[in-house]
């Protein structure tokens, strides 16, 4: 079967240089993404890659269960409201709409280049679809661990680019490495040959417990956008998301709340004992007469929500009802007592327990939770030490999930031709890609340094030219680099200001 989608590769005569054909190894390079392997002998293919692959039912089967599970328990109350806490943290628009930029000022390349890259993101973000469906593209790769994008490509005008960004399911698509082996004549030990990596699409899914099979279709790597939560369970090779951690606990709170609702429906009404007595009556005559009595006595109304009839129903005895307890002669006679309903309903430090480790599971502080906790200003006496440690969190999520806008942003790049593929992967690393942030914790944030710095710099002013210097209080307790010392000192200079040398500490009354 022919391969679906496009491959970039490079040129013969380039990749005889840049890779050695004798260097060879009995270990894959393998990434942490839980792929499956297949592993093959050279001249030698057990089933094929689509056999083998979909042969593989334990694997498979146990993913797509455990999306399901992340899946379900993302609709749990408290958890959606920690995960809608995290995706707000982490996707915010600023007051011109732009939720994530493209910073290059660390790419060593041309301006003409970088006015190119920054355009080429803009119409990747536009595809996308991403001011408009960041939020629910964020939500989807956080609740499945996972995410894959279809790159859309003409294969007439490859210099067009991508034409269009499709999200996939992940339950219905899978990435697979083939690694062929050869014995080394010498040693007798397998060596990595070649390395295979292709996508496996299913229309009907992976899930070998439904019943429908539908068509596979193999598709090209370069095709494919697929990004991971970075986590892996190594003792399955399986990815995992960030819900994992609280899928034990979400199901003990949801236990535990529906023991709470049984336990407050069966002992919340207190219910009455009475003892009849029967004399020396014969047993059968005795349950006979108590019978009669509670009969005589007993009122059981019932309401038909569906007809809007009221009705006698005395056949049944529920956990609610009265007591009837007959009682032999020499007894106290006929006694009617009353059963306390259950005590200490208000106290639900259990369920507050669980909610408390339902939050911590997911890296939000427990605070957020408190219906009585004050809005949060972003000054530093208000922040605490879980919410410094929830914005590192945030932060983390971000550059993970800007993977997504590198591999589609490569791509795009190479396919018009703009960078080659070596000058890409060179770059890449200083690739920055800066989300936007609520404007007036930023502003506040900055304001807050600013001052802070300034008083600092109030009190060290009197010790300036006797223990300090300026240029080390412009760069120590003003945090002014190279560069800013330059773009200050042009701008005075430009305003009037005196460039003259004067003393030390007429300088530093400039600031």
């Amino acid at each position: 079967m022919d391969i679906f989608g496009f491959e970039i590769t490079r040129k013969k005569d380039e990749l005889r240089v840049k890779e050695a054909p004798n260097a060879k190894s009995f270990v894959p390079s393998l990434e942490d993404d839980g792929t499956p392997v297949i592993q093959q002998q050279s001249g030698f293919i057990s089933g094929g890659a689509y056999g083998a692959y979909v042969d593989m039912e334990g694997g498979i089967k146990n993913e797509a269960e455990l999306i399901r599970r992340y899946r379900e328990t993302s609709l749990v109350p408290e958890c959606d409201s920690a995960i809608e806490d995290i995706i707000n943290e982490c996707i915010t628009s600023d007051s011109s709409d732009r939720i994530v930029t493209l910073d290059l000022r660390d790419v060593k390349l041309s301006d003409s280049i970088k006015k190119k890259v920054q355009d080429e993101f803009s119409h990747i973000l536009s595809l996308m679809k991403f001011n408009q469906n960041s939020h629910e593209l964020f939500r989807k790769w956080y609740v499945d661990g996972r995410i894959y994008f279809h790159k859309v490509v003409d294969s007439k005008r490859l210099k067009q680019g991508i034409v269009d960004i499709r999200n996939v399911d992940p339950l219905k698509i899978k990435k697979v490495r083939n690694i062929e082996k050869e014995k080394d004549k010498k040693t007798g030990i397998d060596q990595v040959k070649k390395i295979e990596e292709f996508y496996v699409f299913n229309d009907k899914g992976f899930d070998k417990s439904s019943s429908q099979e539908g068509h596979v279709v193999k598709i090209a790597p370069e095709a494919v956008t697929y990004t991971t939560s970075g986590l892996l369970d190594y003792t399955k090779n399986v990815v995992i998301g960030y819900l994992h951690k609280a899928l034990k606990t979400a199901n003990q709170l949801s236990m535990m709340e529906d023991a709470l609702v049984i336990y407050r429906i069966s002992r919340a009404p207190e219910r009455r004992i009475f003892y009849i007595d029967v004399g020396n009556l014969p047993k059968a005559k005795a349950e006979q007469y108590l019978s009669e009595v509670m009969n005589k006595y007993k009122n059981k109304l019932v309401y038909n929500a569906d007809t809007g009839e009221i009705k006698d129903d005395r056949k049944h005895m529920s956990m609610l009802e009265d007591f009837w307890l007959p009682r032999r002669e020499g007894g106290r006679g006929t006694e009617i007592s009353t059963l306390p309903g259950g005590q200490n309903l208000a106290d639900i430090d259990d369920i507050e327990y669980f909610k408390k480790k339902l939050y911590q599971s997911l890296n939000v502080p427990s605070t957020r939770m408190e219906a009585d906790n004050g809005f949060n200003m972003g000054r530093a006496s208000e922040i605490s030490r879980d919410e410094l440690k929830f914005n590192k969190f945030t932060n983390r999520l971000q550059k993970k999930f800007a993977r997504v806008f590198v591999d589609m942003l490569r791509t795009q790049l190479v396919l018009k031709e703009i960078m080659t593929v070596e000058e890409f992967d060179k770059n890449r690393d200083f690739l920055q890609f800066d989300f936007a942030t609520d404007n007036h914790f930023t502003e506040l944030k900055d304001a807050e340094i600013i001052r802070e710095r300034l008083d600092t710099l109030s009190q060290a002013s009197e010790y300036v030219g006797k223990y300090y210097s300026d240029e080390y209080v412009r760069k120590y307790i003003l945090r002014q680099t190279e560069e800013d010392i330059k773009v200050i000192d042009a701008q005075i200079k430009s305003e009037g200001g005196s460039d003259d040398g004067g003393d030390d500490e007429d300088n530093f009354g400039g600031f």
